[in-house]
């Protein structure tokens, strides 16, 4: 099996490249120099830690359902954190279901994948990731678009429109934007990119062909997940569950 070797030279240039970053960001001037070397300190000690759980998780049944539990706790509040603050920020919760529950239903439930937590916990991860990234970018453009276009909300009031459809009316198409990474990586794969599901079977031996299915498989699945967590998203930020975006009282004809 050919692996990224564990040695210090590998530390050192991870090290190396952590620090080029955030080097580069502060002498640009972009405001995440210090953010930089925290995420990547984060990455280093979550993924050490993780590599550990699942050891020991994968065996377990209920260990593997508390794990999926606990990513599909940090998406939300991630995404949540991300569109608003307070309570309104839990409601992200309820895209990042919406869009990974079904297709991971689907993906097991019809056999395409084994029913095992060796699969299961990391295909749940990268929806639950993409539904994270998804609802996120949805739900803070739909609110900035609601907030700027303010006037052009009361316009759509004035004309007859519910208080919902005067805010999808304004907010979905700038919202829909979020689609626009996972179609880019789908369009691109194999041309500009080689997913890590492709990559990380072709190192543990499997035929490439093999290896070209299953990354399919995990692509399409994304895209449909990520579909369903923006169209979600954008119905709860017109309907103010994230945060107040209505005109006050009286504006209505």
């Amino acid at each position: 099996m050919n692996t990224v070797d564990l040695s210090f030279a590998t530390a050192a240039v991870i090290v190396l490249l952590a620090v080029g970053a955030a080097a580069v960001a502060w002498s640009g001037r972009l405001g995440h120099a210090s953010g930089m070397l925290t995420a990547c300190l984060r990455a280093a000690v979550q993924l050490v830690a993780v590599s550990l759980v699942i050891v020991w998780a994968v065996q377990r049944a209920s260990a593997v359902a508390l794990f999926v539990l606990v990513m599909y706790g940090v998406a939300s509040l991630t995404a949540g954190r991300r569109i608003t603050s307070g309570r309104a920020a839990w409601w992200a919760a309820v895209p990042i279901a919406a869009g990974a529950l079904p297709v991971l239903a689907l993906l097991f439930g019809g056999g395409i994948v084994p029913p095992q937590g060796i699969t299961l916990i990391p295909i749940a991860g990268i929806l639950l990731g993409g539904c994270l990234t998804a609802t996120a970018l949805a739900g803070r453009r739909a609110l900035d678009e609601l907030a700027h276009r303010r006037g052009e909300v009361e316009a759509a009031l004035a004309l007859g429109f519910s208080d919902r459809d005067a805010a999808l009316e304004i907010c979905r198409p700038p919202a829909a934007q979020a689609l626009v990474p996972a179609l880019d990586q789908t369009r691109t794969v194999g041309l500009v990119t080689l997913p890590g599901a492709f990559v990380g079977m072709l190192l543990g031996g499997a035929e490439p062909l093999q290896a070209g299915v299953v990354q399919l498989v995990v692509l399409v699945a994304l895209l449909a997940a990520e579909a369903v967590a923006v169209v979600v998203t954008i119905e709860l930020a017109a309907r103010g569950r994230f945060g107040t975006h209505r005109p006050p009282s009286g504006a209505h004809p």
